[in-house]
């Protein structure tokens, strides 16, 4: 009936495509050094209003690997979230693109970590303590891994209690456009405004085929990038194919109307299902990620029905909403869940 396993399985907008067709005209110069890749920078710097430095690169893995590779020295400390994507689903990228690195995770309700959480951390790190990592980053991830999105003055917060103890503050925008599709703020508010450094923009769960970008707020700290990008193996030789993406994604709007469905949806779910017995939200739900604890009985009737969906564990399942999921699906799939409530 449906995929809601993740927004990675959906397709890329035909915007896009038609954007990567036209990109394939002609010749470019490569390496980034083309036409396409400086209008994303000049589309990215308004967008932002400040001037930015863009670096292309096609997975998320390598955006937020290769940024807290600017940021943090091979005996840093890198405080997240304990279920952030840097720590639990990147195979140790982080890590090994730092040179070593210690990713530093911390509790939080709805996957959100809090100032006093690691204004503590920070506290017992052993600063100055030669046998100790060092303070170095905080990493925000922006939706959240439980579908939930910081506000500016929460990014505010906890960016101070970073600044103020030396650190860097990254930012894992894998699903920003949902974050600001739920915010309706600028850009900036919640990102340099707020103190944010760097932020790894996600395109490819948004309507992408396949494209990242990373994005200095302080083009200073930019110096290097490239050689850690090029060494890391993500200079894409044909960057203007990345950049095509990025650049007709965020081209008139696209972006957060493709967001705006997305969560759309996702809301449909969770209004749907607040009026079921025995069925409950574990977060709120504020951008297209949902987790729903359900009877046995309803999740195995979605699965011979054809839904596809992540089994989290005992009675927990996680939905994700994409730009192009149809709300036929999502009536459809609340017709099970009420269904199978009333046949019990």
């Amino acid at each position: 009936m449906h995929d809601f396993r993740s927004d990675n399985v959906a397709g890329a907008a035909p915007e896009v495509m038609t954007a990567l067709a036209a990109a394939s005209t002609g010749s470019a110069s490569p390496y980034g050094d083309d036409p396409l890749t400086r209008r994303l920078t000049e589309r990215l710097s308004a967008l932002f209003e400040t001037p930015v430095a863009v670096f292309p690169v096609a997975t998320g893995t390598a955006a937020n690997a290769l940024a807290l590779s600017a940021l943090v020295p091979p005996f840093g400390a890198v405080y997240c979230h304990e279920e952030a994507h840097i720590t639990v689903d990147e195979c140790g990228a982080p890590e090994f693109f730092t040179g070593g690195a210690k990713l530093v995770p911390l509790p939080g309700a709805g996957g959100k970590l809090t100032p006093e959480a690691v204004a503590r951390a920070v506290a017992r790190a052993g600063v100055n303590v030669v046998h100790r990592v060092q303070p170095a980053a905080l990493s925000l991830t922006q939706a959240t891994e439980a579908g939930t999105v910081y506000s500016p003055a929460e990014v505010g917060a906890l960016v101070d209690v970073a600044h103020a103890n030396g650190m860097a503050v990254h930012m894992d925008g894998a699903r920003f456009a949902n974050a600001m599709a739920h915010l309706g703020c600028a850009p900036a508010d919640v990102t340099w405004r707020a103190g944010v450094d760097v932020l790894a923009l996600g395109g490819t769960k948004g309507g992408c085929l396949a494209a990242e970008a990373v994005v200095f707020f302080n083009p200073a700290m930019a110096e290097d990038f490239g050689y850690a990008r090029k060494r890391g193996g993500h200079l894409v030789s044909k960057t203007r194919f990345l950049s095509a993406q990025l650049d007709a994604w965020l081209a008139d709007g696209l972006w957060l109307r493709l967001a705006h469905h997305a969560n759309a949806m996702a809301a449909r779910l969770a209004t749907g299902l607040a009026g079921v017995p025995e069925v409950t939200l574990e977060h709120p739900v504020e951008a297209n990620e949902l987790f729903v604890r359900l009877p046995e009985k309803t999740i195995r009737a979605l699965e011979t029905e054809g839904f596809a969906f992540y089994r989290w564990d005992d009675g927990l399942v996680r939905l994700v909403t994409s730009f192009d999921t149809p709300a036929a699906a999502v009536d459809a799939f609340l017709k099970i869940v009420s269904a199978t409530k009333e046949s019990a």
